[in-house]
């Protein structure tokens, strides 16, 4: 998986220029997975992207080899639907069926929680079978006033590939935000 700067570093463009790609249509979510409102793509859609662009770019096979090592023992998915449950902090909270994103957040900052399978673009992510079998258990055994009980509805959305919760979506911020706000308000 690649967020938007592992993208970016594989072709050695900045971060901007992944959102120029989604914002002229050369690229989509098609391939990406959303967690915590941001797409992740898949690496094979990552390394052979280059080759389908109007002006070829090269991969930095360096960069894609790095972050290959980063995930093992990852897999090349060459489908979203091959892609096990992952979980954000937005994901998460909702899994332990927490109040608010800023405790899951907190908690996980101090160090407090086990650590995310993957770090991409900076996020923490986990799979659902480490939160369920590994995070649980953990924080059940350490907890004084969290019972983090696993949400069955919530894991089992997940694992259905239904989940629609927080996270779930790509929200619009900045200017794409502010248009989509004026046209729905006419």
């Amino acid at each position: 998986m690649a967020g938007r700067q592992e993208f970016a570093a594989v072709y050695g463009v900045k971060g901007t220029q992944i959102t120029q790609w989604l914002g002229r249509g050369v690229m989509n979510y098609d391939h990406a997975v959303i967690v915590s409102g941001s797409p992740y793509w898949l690496m094979s859609f990552v390394r052979d992207f280059g080759k389908r662009m109007p002006r070829p770019k090269q991969t930095d096979d360096r960069v894609v080899q790095q972050i290959l090592a980063e995930q093992e023992p990852g897999e090349w998915a060459t489908s979203v639907a091959e892609v096990p449950p992952l979980l954000g902090l937005q994901e998460t909270t909702q899994l332990f069926g927490l109040s608010s994103q800023q405790n899951m957040s907190a908690v996980f900052r101090k160090g407090g929680f086990v650590p995310p399978d993957y770090s991409l673009s900076g996020s923490p992510i986990w799979l659902l079978d480490t939160l369920v079998d590994v995070a649980a258990p953990m924080m059940q055994a350490r907890a004084r006033t969290v019972s983090w009980a696993v949400d069955p509805q919530v894991e089992a959305a997940f694992r259905q590939k239904r989940y629609t919760g927080p996270g779930s979506v790509i929200v619009p911020r900045g200017l794409a935000a502010k248009r989509a706000l004026s046209s729905a308000n006419g």
